[in-house]
């Protein structure tokens, strides 16, 4: 099994027509052939709930995408955030991590807080033999994560 850490970034590519959004529907969605499990599993942090969730909106006031479109995929996610994902949760130690990541790299406050949920996250997997590759579309973030020992991946690179 393939365990990924998906950012905000890549999960909204699950939900909206994006460059890169076919790959992340792919590792999301594929299963094996017989027995039907899932191929992989997908970490989110709990605080890509209200960073999807802000997105959507994001969108919709942009004009990116209509307010039916915006509403179900909305929803959409809501629904399927506990069921469909692992969540890796934000204490209050993962935010002083985070802070000392925003030190080291030039990132904004809540990409700094994924990277310290997937690192987190990392290692407790490693405690198992396990790994994680972390996929975001966000060019600094991928900098950063590889710069903290990550194994990465960006979407972008996997388009039509």
């Amino acid at each position: 099994m393939t365990i990924y850490y998906l950012d905000s970034s890549a999960i909204v590519k699950r939900y909206v027509d994006e460059w890169g959004s076919a790959w992340v529907r792919q590792i999301c969605a594929e299963r094996e052939a017989v027995s039907g499990e899932k191929l992989n599993s997908i970490l989110i942090g709990e605080i890509a709930v209200a960073e999807v969730a802000a997105a959507f909106a994001v969108l919709v006031r942009r004009n990116a995408i209509v307010p039916p479109v915006g509403e179900h995929v909305y929803e959409k996610f809501i629904r399927e955030f506990r069921d469909e994902y692992t969540l890796v949760h934000l204490t209050a130690s993962l935010i002083l991590s985070a802070a000392e990541l925003t030190q080291r790299h030039p990132l904004k406050g809540y990409d700094a807080v994924q990277l310290a949920l997937a690192l987190h996250a990392s290692k407790s997997l490693q405690a198992d033999d396990l790994s994680l590759t972390f996929v975001t579309g966000d060019e600094t973030l991928l900098h950063a994560a590889r710069a903290e020992g990550l194994t990465t991946e960006n979407p972008f690179e996997h388009t039509d």
